[in-house]
């Protein structure tokens, strides 16, 4: 957090898109990037945020601002960020089922297993599931074309993708994310399933959450609005 330093927040027009500038100077990146977005709402909602601030510069306040540089920081870093991703391929959540107890299985089966079954119709592979602790491995064909479809995203869909499941814990959450497929409420519903599941059972409407779990599903619905938020407008002309 940092004191407030500046007046005045605009934009000014250049070949890449919409440069922020305070007091009329542009912004970097933490790298040293100039801090530019692709359409002029997204810079609108970008300065929005900065304009909002009051004695001290909030960064959990400005969201947009956060992906923005994000993506235009971990341009370089693709390769490595694209492995990590893949990484949870094996080991995404919605491919690890229980047994039980029975009510749990069923919702699973029903939430989770309605998005392997939309992975499964997009990417025209199968995606394994178990029951047991064992990790799977999923077909090299099914690596080998999300790794095609992750190479393809522009920086800012990456950028989106890598916050995403790494919010979620999964690829597949992810990936649907990406491609508009599901919403933030249904992204936190996929993710939080049993903690949901079991707040129905504790009656959590009336007697509440505790702080900490609170706190973090607020910080998830956060991110996830955000993420959806800077889609579209990245893609609003």
């Amino acid at each position: 957090m940092m004191k407030r330093f500046y007046t005045m927040v605009s934009a000014k027009k250049i070949d890449e898109g919409y440069a922020l500038e305070l007091d009329g100077k542009s912004v970097n990146t933490p790298s040293g990037q100039v801090i530019v977005a692709p359409t002029k709402v997204l810079m609108d909602a970008v300065i929005a945020e900065w304009a909002a601030q009051e004695d001290k510069v909030k960064p959990e306040t400005m969201p947009l601002t956060q992906i923005l540089t994000t993506a235009i920081d971990k341009k370089r870093d693709r390769q490595v960020i694209t492995e990590s991703l893949m990484r949870y391929l094996n080991t995404d959540l919605v491919c690890y089922w229980a047994k039980e107890p029975e009510e749990i299985a069923a919702k699973q089966k029903e939430v989770w297993g309605g998005w392997c079954k939309w992975f499964e119709t997009h990417f025209e592979v199968s995606l394994y599931t178990t029951k047991k602790i064992d990790a799977i491995e999923q077909d090299e064909e099914t690596h080998k074309r999300v790794w095609n479809y992750i190479e393809a995203l522009d920086d800012y869909y990456f950028t989106i993708l890598h916050i995403v499941t790494s919010l979620g814990g999964s690829l597949v959450l992810g990936l649907a994310f990406t491609e508009g497929d599901i919403s933030p409420d249904q992204l936190m519903e996929a993710s939080y399933l049993e903690e949901l599941h079991r707040g129905e059972i504790y009656n959590e409407a009336l007697h509440g959450v505790s702080p900490e779990e609170e706190k973090e599903r607020e910080h998830f619905k956060r991110d996830a609005h955000a993420a959806r938020q800077f889609i579209d407008l990245a893609n609003e002309y």
